[in-house]
C-alpha cells in the first residue's frame, strides 16, 4: 500500500510505549488488545459510519495534540507525481495559527480528510449501526488528503496554548488505497472549492473592528449604501454598483492604527467619506440620473478600485495632521477633472502609458499624491523624493 510507513516505530516494550502516550495525555483514545497471544494497542476514537460511492467512510473525533503523533508528513522533496498532497507552503502557517490564538472562544475549522494504511474496524453501537468507535491499529499509516496546512497551524498553536490540546477537530477517514486513489482524493476535493469574495467576507466578519467600522460607514452614507456591492470584488460594466464593500475596507484598515482609538477612527472615517460624497460632481450627477453609469465609468476614473484607495491615502493623511481642515479642502473636489483622457493630471499614474488603469500600489500612491496638490495641500519632502523615483 501506498502510505506503509509505520508512524509508530516499534518500541521494545509495551511500557515504554504508554510513556509515550500518558506524556501527551491521550490514554483516553489508546486501548490493548491481543493478537496471536501478542498484546498490542490501538486508537479507539468516537466516530459515525457513512457510505459515498458504495465505500464506507468515518467521521471521527480526534484531539488536537494526537495530530502531530498519528499523521505522517508528506516528504515535499519527493517528487509531484510521487506524493499525494501539495508542497505544504510554510508561509500561510503564522496567518492561520493566528486566526486560533487571537480566536480561541469562537475559532472555526472544517473537516480535515484522512486516509489510513492498517488494520481498522468499526464497531457499531448497541443502538445505531452508523454510530459506534473506529478501532485502528496504531502501526497504521495515516495521511492526511486534505487540511495539511489546518493541521500544520494546529500543531504552531499549540505550541503557544497547550490547552488546545485536548480540544478535538472531526476528521473524514477513508481506507487507503494506494497513490493514484490518493492523489485523485486530492485533486477531487480541491477541484471544486470556490474561494470566497473578500467582500463577503467583510460583510460576515464580526471580529475585526476595521471590518465593522467600515460597514457601519458604508451603511451610513446614503449614497455608498446604494453604490457599494457587499459580495462581490469585481463589477461589471452593466452592474447597478460601481465600489466594492472590500475597496472601502482595504483604503480604511489602517487609519485605526494611526490613530490609535477605535471610536475616533470611525468618526473620522465618516467624516472623511461624507464629505468626498458631498464633493464628488460627478458620483452625485450619476445618482440625480444626470450622468449616465456607463457614462461615469467609461469616461472618468472616478468608479476605480485605485481612486478609493488613493482617498484612504488621504483619509489617512488628515488623520495624522488634524490641524488640516479636512472639510474646507475637501471642496476642492469639485473642481478636479477626472476625466480618463485628462494626461496632463493622470498620466502614469492612474493610468498607464498603454490606457489601461495603473492598479498597482505604484500607481495609488502617485495618484494620491498628485490629488493632494490638486487639493492644494503640502507635499512632504519624503513624498516628493518618492514621487521622483517613481517617475524617474
Amino acid at each position: 500500500m501506498f502510505i506503509s510507513i509505520l508512524f509508530l516505530t516499534y518500541y521494545n516494550s509495551l511500557s515504554s510505549i504508554l510513556i509515550y502516550i500518558l506524556q501527551y495525555d491521550i490514554l483516553t483514545y489508546i486501548r490493548k488488545y491481543t493478537n496471536g497471544g501478542v498484546e498490542m494497542l490501538k486508537y479507539q476514537f468516537p466516530a459515525v459510519r457513512g457510505n459515498q460511492a458504495g465505500k464506507e467512510y468515518y467521521i471521527c473525533m480526534i484531539p488536537l495534540g494526537l495530530l502531530s503523533r498519528i499523521f505522517l508528513t508528506d516528504n515535499s522533496e519527493i517528487l509531484p507525481e510521487h506524493r499525494a498532497q501539495r508542497r505544504l507552503n510554510e508561509a500561510r502557517i503564522p496567518e492561520i495559527r493566528d486566526y486560533i490564538l487571537h480566536n480561541r472562544d469562537s475559532y472555526v475549522f472544517s473537516a480535515l480528510a484522512a486516509s489510513v494504511d492498517g488494520k481498522m474496524e468499526f464497531i457499531c453501537s448497541e443502538d445505531n449501526e452508523s454510530i459506534g468507535t473506529l478501532d485502528i491499529d496504531m502501526e497504521s499509516a495515516f495521511l492526511i488528503n486534505d487540511g495539511q496546512h489546518r493541521k500544520a497551524a494546529i500543531e504552531a498553536a499549540i505550541e503557544e496554548d497547550e490547552t488546545l490540546k485536548d480540544e478535538t477537530i472531526s476528521v473524514v477517514i477513508y481506507r487507503d488505497q494506494g497513490l493514484q486513489r490518493s492523489q485523485q482524493m486530492f485533486s477531487d476535493l480541491n477541484k471544486h472549492a470556490v474561494t470566497t469574495s473578500k467582500s463577503l467576507n467583510t460583510l460576515y466578519e464580526s471580529k475585526d473592528p476595521d471590518a465593522l467600522i467600515t460597514k457601519r460607514v458604508v451603511n451610513s452614507i446614503n449614497f455608498l449604501r446604494k453604490y457599494t456591492d457587499k459580495e462581490k470584488d469585481n463589477l461589471s460594466k452593466y452592474s447597478s454598483n460601481i465600489f466594492t464593500l472590500n475597496t472601502f475596507y482595504t483604503a480604511n484598515k489602517r487609519i485605526s492604527r494611526l490613530i490609535g482609538n477605535y471610536d475616533k477612527s470611525e468618526k473620522h472615517i465618516f467624516s472623511f467619506w461624507e464629505n468626498v460624497v458631498a464633493n464628488m460632481r460627478e458620483w452625485n450627477e450619476m445618482d440625480q440620473g444626470e450622468l449616465s453609469k456607463k457614462s461615469l465609468r467609461e469616461d472618468y476614473i472616478i468608479t476605480q478600485g485605485l481612486i478609493i484607495l488613493s482617498f484612504g491615502r488621504l483619509c489617512e493623511c488628515f488623520a495624522v495632521n488634524p490641524l488640516y481642515d479636512m472639510k474646507e479642502t475637501l471642496k476642492g473636489l469639485k473642481k478636479i477633472d477626472w476625466m480618463r483622457n485628462n494626461e496632463a493630471n493622470w498620466m502614469n499614474r492612474a493610468i498607464k502609458s498603454n490606457g489601461k488603469i495603473n492598479r498597482n500600489e505604484q500607481g495609488i500612491f502617485l495618484t494620491y499624491i498628485q490629488i493632494k496638490r490638486l487639493l492644494g495641500m503640502p507635499i512632504t519632502i519624503e513624498e516628493l523624493n518618492k514621487e521622483g523615483r517613481m517617475i524617474g
